[in-house]
């Protein structure tokens, strides 16, 4: 008898949750509503410029919904509002974490786009368009990363819209890594490091072939070479510095001009 009551009410309450649940599914759900609200407030803040405001919008709404209706359009312009906040590092995370969770939408590219902006702008400092420092000499683990992105960028995506300017960044940011390797083997002909100094020469020309900086890298091998006190090798590059950068700073016509090293009698090309 019990046992038939306890029945009874169970069969009940699963009858009522029953009706409770199909009157529910007539009703508009409440959790799109607020997707849609978060979102319209975040694109107002965008259109606003109140970016860091957008930023906390974004973040709610992809916290709260990571699968929701709007969540790939947020993951998006949340990567845009954490590059208007200036904060690189989470740029670049919210661009691989779209990278990873959405390769074949789209707009990916332009994630890619972004990763290498955030880290661009990471290695980038502010005095250097006073030209009071060479960005060169600073530690380029971050321009080395917008480097890697923006290539990612160009190769999988050659037609993309963001592929013309990662490419003119990809000139620049090759240029200043090759002046890089080139103050570093400086470093190496003041210290009378020589092998180090040419191997770091040829490793500029070998990876850098289309920068600027291969002409001094040329010269760096020469420098280096004289003071090994291997003449012959230093002449066959001297022939190829001359015949590549007739103008080079260390070139006084076809005698070679070293910065660091005492040469008696002096370099000149041969005939």
């Amino acid at each position: 008898m019990r046992f038939s009551a306890r029945c009874s009410a169970l069969a009940g309450m699963l009858l009522a949750g029953a009706l409770l649940a199909g009157c529910a599914s007539n009703e508009p759900a409440p959790d799109l509503q607020e997707q849609q609200e978060l979102y319209q407030q975040a694109q107002s803040s965008l259109d606003a410029g109140r970016y860091s405001t957008a930023v906390t919008q974004l973040e709610a709404l992809d916290t709260r919904f990571p699968f929701g209706r709007y969540a790939e359009q947020a993951q998006l312009e949340l990567i845009y509002a954490y590059y208007e906040v200036e904060d690189w590092e989470k740029t670049r995370a919210a661009a691989s974490r779209f990278i990873r969770l959405h390769p074949d939408h789209p707009q990916v590219d332009y994630a890619y786009y972004m990763r290498g902006l955030g880290a661009y702008q990471a290695g980038r400092f502010s005095l250097e368009s006073l030209e009071l420092i060479d960005i060169s000499k600073r530690d380029l683990g971050a321009s080395r990363d917008a480097y890697v992105d923006f290539g990612e960028l160009v190769r999988r995506f050659p037609d993309s819209a963001y592929a013309p300017d990662a490419r003119q960044r990809i000139i620049y940011l090759r240029n200043v890594m090759a002046r890089h390797e080139l103050q570093v083997a400086d470093f190496y002909l003041r210290k009378g490091a020589y092998v180090a100094a040419v191997e770091r020469g040829r490793w500029v020309i070998e990876h850098y072939p289309k920068a600027e900086a291969t002409r001094d890298a040329l010269a760096v091998m020469v420098e280096g070479y004289l003071g090994l006190n291997m003449r012959d090798r230093a002449q066959t590059v001297l022939r190829t510095l001359i015949e590549n950068d007739p103008d080079n700073s260390q070139l006084d016509g076809d005698t070679f001009v070293p910065k660091h090293i005492d040469v008696d009698p002096p370099l000149a090309l041969k005939d």
